[in-house]
């Protein structure tokens, strides 16, 4: 069994990305594998009540540990920080800073990692332990803090509360103007939860296989196990299997499989789960003696300004902003093109790029179980999770 979304769970989904970029966290370790029990047997649902179950959950306190392993196939990529590691001709730390930046990128894709999660209510934490140091992200409702204790250092964000809900009333507003105006033209009232679900399941039955697999546990507790198998023989995907608490409807652990394969690529799941509200100290956090603080506020954009900039998107000059990317395709075999001008690709990234791809015909390649990214030679970057053919055809007729 393994996890899936809700509740609290959807809270963590809206944070988590958020931070891991900046401080490239791993959420969590290896998940253990998610073996079947004869003593679980949960009442039978159908793969759309499971997931209106797990839609509808309510919990808004948790805490407990989460483990991640990814095993991607990747080629062996020890010698990449290497090459990194080396000065520059200026004499600079660019290079190294680029070499830690990698190592961490590296660590995440191939290795194992282990965290703490807390929620309650608007506060949450993430505190992911390293060797010997841990780096860790609060949320509370109008700041938030980044702490890397390695490198002593800490972000201090803050929200602007009144522009914050002035701009979601906006919304609210603009919201309930579009609904109005969108039962006027249909002629009848917006569809229900139920038909929404309904709706979106017939979608998804055309590219994906929903089932409900076998009950099992997963940190003690009694899951369902939700199975998607896509449709689309274009993607590296075979399954994707989510195990939601029976009592709960709470994502405890996924795992992502690759086709052909038996045993998971990426997994990750919590090994142990409280339900109880944290102790409110987990949320409270002061520097450090000795922290270097960054202050940042966050700027919140009007409703006005936000249509504006998506309105102004695509009439910038070229060069004046970061080149978009270009969606090939849709579901499971999706592509996704970006000008190489927008990843860089200097001498350094040329000789790295040599060490773990490929030569193909237009290009070059880099293969994982789950993920195939083309370099081709006239400069692009195409990616996903998708076969090497299916990359080169869409590189080839931009299709």
């Amino acid at each position: 069994m393994r996890p899936r979304e809700s509740g609290a769970s959807r809270r963590l989904s809206r944070w988590i990305p958020a931070v891991a970029a900046p401080i490239v966290i791993g959420l969590g370790v290896v998940l253990v594998p998610l073996s079947a029990n004869a003593a679980v047997d949960l009442p039978d649902l159908s793969p759309a009540e499971l997931l209106e179950f797990a839609g509808t959950s309510d919990v808004e306190a948790l805490s407990g540990t989460v483990e991640q392993t990814s095993e991607l196939g990747l080629p062996e990529l020890s010698g990449l920080t290497g090459a990194m590691g080396a000065p520059n001709a200026a004499g600079g730390g660019g290079a190294e800073a680029s070499a830690s930046d990698l190592d961490d990128l590296v660590s995440l894709a191939t290795g194992s990692h282990t965290a703490r999660v807390y929620v309650d209510g608007s506060n949450a934490r993430l505190q992911v332990l390293d060797r010997l140091a841990e780096r860790n992200v609060y949320l509370g409702d109008a700041e938030a803090w980044i702490y890397d204790s390695a490198e002593r250092a800490a972000t201090h964000l803050t929200v602007d509360t009144a522009a914050l809900d002035a701009l979601k009333a906006d919304a609210e507003s603009h919201g309930d103007e579009a609904r109005r105006q969108l039962e006027a033209e249909l002629g009848e009232p917006m569809p229900t939860p139920e038909e929404v679900l309904d709706e979106a399941l017939a979608r998804l039955d055309e590219t994906t296989e929903v089932t409900v697999g076998t009950d099992a546990r997963v940190a003690g507790r009694e899951v369902y196990e939700l199975v998607l198998t896509p449709r689309d023989t274009a993607t590296l995907v075979g399954e994707v299997a989510v195990a939601i608490d029976g009592a709960t409807g709470v994502a405890l652990g996924a795992s992502i499989t690759a086709r052909g394969s038996d045993e998971p690529a990426f997994r990750v799941a919590f090994t142990d789960i409280s339900f109880d509200a944290p102790d409110p100290s987990v949320f409270a956090f002061t520097p450090p003696e000795g922290t270097a603080v960054t202050e940042q506020a966050v700027p919140i954009p009007t409703v006005a300004e936000l249509e504006q900039w998506k309105a102004e998107a695509g009439s910038h000059p070229s060069g004046e902003r970061m080149p978009q990317p270009i969606v090939h395709g849709d579901g499971w075999s999706t592509v996704v093109e970006l000008p190489m001008s927008a990843a860089g690709r200097g001498a350094e990234a040329s000789a790295m790029l040599e060490t773990f791809t490929e030569a193909v015909e237009g290009g070059r390649i880099l293969s994982t179980s789950l993920v195939t990214v083309l370099f081709t030679a006239d400069g692009r970057v195409l990616a996903g999770a998708v076969t090497p053919d299916r990359l080169l055809d869409v590189a080839a007729d931009g299709r």
